[in-house]
C-alpha cells in the first residue's frame, strides 16, 4: 500500500485527494487499477482560466488564487504523510502564453513540476477515475466538463477512443454571456459551439454507439444535485446516481430563466460556479440530446482518481 497525493488543476478549480493505493499484483489476475482508500479529498475554486480564452495570458490575482491554494494542500499533504505527489494541469495552463509563471510558482511551493497533459491524457485519467467502480459489460461514454474543455472517452476496462474538444463552462460564459439571465441569442451562440465540438468530438469518438454515459465534474454534479432536491451538496447520494434527460432538461430550462441571485440561492451550487452552470448545464443537456442518452450516471469519482491511482 502507498501513499499518494494528487492535484487536478483545471480552468476553474483546483483539487487535492490524498489516498491509500493498493496496486494489484499482475500475477494474481486482479484488476488493472488497484483499490483506492480516500484520506482526504477537497477544492478550491480558483479560475486560473479567468480571461485566458480572450488575452491567452493567465491573470496575476488568478495565479496568486492558485498558489494560495497550493500551500493550503501542501500542508494537508504533509500532515497526511503522502509519500509520491503527482501534480496535473489542465486546459487553461494549456492555453495560457505565460504558463512558466504557473510551474514555478508551483514547484517554489510544492517540489514538483506541474504536468501539463494534452487532452487525450486527460480523458484517459478520466476515465479510469470514473469507471473504476463500474463492473457491467457494456461500453461507456465518459464525459469530462470541465472549465475549459470537456474530454470524451469510450471504453469498458481500457480506453479505446478519446477526444478533448474547447467547450468548458467557463469558456462558454467568458465568450458569450453579457446579460443576466442570458438572452435568448447568447444562449443560440453557446449551443452553436458546443454542436460544433460534439461534431469534432465524433470524427475521434464514436459518442453515439456507448451504452452507458457517465458524467463527471462540478457541472454535472451540481444539475445532479439540483435535479435530486438536496437540501445541500451531499457527495453519497450524488455519486452514482441516475439523472434522466428529462430532468437534465427540466433543470437546464431553470437555470436558464434564473438571475444571479436566484443561482445563489441555490444550496447545492456552489458560489463559485454561480455565473458559469448555465454553460455546464448546456454542454450536458446538448451532449445527452446529441448520443440520444436517456439518462447519465453521475459519478464523484474522475480524473482526480485516476491521478491518485497512476502515481502508485
Amino acid at each position: 500500500m502507498t501513499r499518494v497525493a494528487g492535484i487536478d488543476c483545471g480552468t476553474n478549480s483546483i483539487r487535492l485527494l490524498v489516498a491509500d493505493v493498493t496496486v494489484p499484483d499482475s500475477a494474481s489476475g486482479a484488476g488493472s487499477t488497484g483499490d483506492l482508500v480516500e484520506l482526504d479529498r477537497r477544492m478550491t475554486i480558483v479560475r486560473l482560466g479567468q480571461g485566458v480564452d480572450k488575452t491567452g495570458r493567465l491573470a496575476p490575482e488568478a495565479l496568486e488564487r492558485t498558489f494560495a491554494a497550493c500551500r493550503e494542500y501542501a500542508e494537508v499533504i504533509k500532515e497526511l504523510g503522502a509519500e509520491k505527489l503527482r501534480f496535473v494541469a489542465t486546459s487553461a495552463s494549456r492555453d495560457a502564453e505565460n504558463r512558466d509563471e504557473f510551474v514555478n510558482g508551483v514547484v517554489e511551493i510544492l517540489g514538483v513540476e506541474p504536468e501539463v497533459i494534452t487532452g487525450d491524457q486527460e480523458a484517459a485519467f478520466s476515465f479510469t477515475g470514473a469507471t473504476g467502480e463500474l463492473h457491467g459489460t457494456e461500453t461507456y461514454l465518459v464525459v469530462d466538463i470541465g472549465g475549459g474543455s470537456t474530454e470524451f472517452v469510450t471504453g469498458n476496462k481500457h480506453v479505446e477512443a478519446a477526444r478533448s474538444v474547447d467547450i468548458g463552462c467557463v469558456r462558454l460564459t467568458e465568450r458569450h454571456v453579457r446579460h443576466d439571465p442570458p438572452t435568448a441569442e447568447e444562449v443560440a451562440a453557446i449551443r452553436a459551439d458546443i454542436r460544433a465540438a460534439l461534431d469534432l468530438a465524433a470524427e475521434t469518438v464514436p459518442i453515439g454507439t456507448a451504452e452507458t454515459l457517465v458524467g463527471l465534474a462540478g457541472s454535472v454534479t451540481t444539475v445532479a444535485a439540483i435535479a435530486l432536491g438536496l437540501p445541500e451538496y451531499d457527495s453519497e447520494k450524488i455519486h452514482h446516481s441516475r439523472i434522466s434527460a428529462e430532468r437534465v432538461a427540466e433543470v437546464t430550462d431553470r437555470l436558464l430563466a434564473s438571475t444571479h441571485d436566484e443561482r445563489a440561492a441555490i444550496p447545492v451550487i456552489h458560489p463559485g460556479r454561480v455565473d458559469v452552470i448555465i454553460a455546464g448545464a448546456l454542454v450536458l443537456r446538448e451532449i445527452m440530446e446529441r448520443v440520444g442518452a436517456s439518462e447519465v450516471v453521475v459519478s464523484e469519482h474522475d480524473i482526480l482518481d485516476g491521478i491518485a491511482l497512476s502515481v502508485a
